[in-house]
């Protein structure tokens, strides 16, 4: 178990992808605190994988990402419950959009980047604090996006704060290697997310049509690939993006070909 003895906190852990990642973090042997703003849903998570055998190894508390102090509480209540933090795997966000012209900045931007871009930040700094104080390291991974890396339709505010997120992963590197502090960034395409799934069959079909496995990713796809990024079998990745976009960003769509 390549995460043996290692301490994560995963925001947005009680659903999607930050489910997927607690459930993949055990399995491997790590002990994790899911910190989701919903608190029910985070601690119903919990009990039900320590019901599977990991009693425990796994707890949860309430965190709005958006706010420094209650992230920053976050991480000194899994340092609390399970004496140290190994890993912050900062995941939680939000989606949404409309035309630039017709924004509302209280709703279609403030909101946005408050959670998508602030939580992050206020994820590197909180835990980077502690990996410093502890002198032991440790790894921080974020969760951008395919978005955070070219223009599409209805995502302007998110593709910025996405953005955002590759940027402060590349200056969180560079900053915190003396204190032996990994930073990475995800850029996930379309994974089958309640977020996704809330739309219908037609709308997830086209977004299943922009990879090249014509297939939603599942999230156990993406946890597998960030619990690597966690282990010291990834040592050598700091402060890149890696793309798990099951190919969305190297085409833009299929065509039928004339005979040749």
């Amino acid at each position: 178990m390549r995460l043996e003895g290692r301490v994560a906190l995963i925001t947005g852990g009680a659903s999607g992808i930050g489910l997927a990642t607690v459930r993949k973090f055990v399995r491997e042997g790590a002990k994790v605190m899911i910190a989701d703003i919903n608190l029910e849903q985070a601690e119903a998570a919990a009990s039900e994988i320590s019901r599977e055998g990991y009693e425990g190894v796994v707890a949860a508390v309430r965190a709005d990402v958006s706010v420094y102090a209650e992230v920053e509480a976050a991480v000194a209540r899994a340092v609390e419950v399970f004496g140290k933090l190994d890993v912050i795997f900062n995941n939680a966000g939000i989606a949404g959009g409309r035309p630039l012209l017709e924004h509302d900045p209280a709703k279609d931007y403030e909101p946005i980047v408050n959670i998508d871009q602030n939580g992050v930040y206020y994820g590197m700094l909180a835990a980077g604090r502690q990996f410093r104080d502890q002198g032991t390291g440790g790894v921080i991974i974020s969760t951008s996006s395919i978005y955070g890396e070219q223009a599409a339709e209805l995502s302007f505010t998110y593709s910025a704060a996405k953005a955002a997120v590759i940027s402060f992963t590349r200056s969180a590197a560079y900053e915190l290697a003396e204190y032996g502090i990994r930073a990475v960034a995800i850029t996930p395409g379309r994974v089958a997310t309640p977020i996704i799934n809330q739309f219908s069959d037609e709308l997830k079909a086209t977004f299943a049509a922009e990879q090249l496995r014509n297939k939603l990713t599942d999230p156990e796809e993406i946890a597998n690939v960030v619990a690597f990024l966690a282990s010291d079998e990834a040592n050598a990745i700091n402060g890149t993006v890696v793309s798990v976009d099951d190919g969305y960003s190297v085409f833009k769509q299929r065509l039928d070909l004339p005979v040749f």
